[in-house]
């Protein structure tokens, strides 16, 4: 694995952590009122587009990171739908 590869990588792992405590906090206590919907509405929809870059450019890192992130953001923003 090269150095590119590693930035990449690391990258990644640290974006994709960064929103867990997020995540975690939201599933546990489905407590929504104080997220933006319009803030996580363009987030998931960067994410995703940054999934799609990643996967045209078959790039892992980007891939792997936005694939995780994803799944995550877009949970969260169910959840405001659902709970407000």
């Amino acid at each position: 694995m090269d150095h590119t590869s590693i930035i990449g990588f690391s990258a990644a792992l640290f974006t994709t952590i960064a929103f867990l405590p997020q995540a975690i906090k939201t599933l546990r206590t489905r407590h929504t009122r104080d997220i933006s919907f319009g803030m996580y509405s363009l987030f998931t929809l960067g994410v995703m587009l940054w999934l799609i870059y990643g996967v045209l450019l078959q790039d892992w890192p980007i891939i792997l990171a936005n694939v995780i992130t994803l799944c995550l953001a877009t949970t969260i923003l169910l959840l405001k739908i659902k709970h407000g």
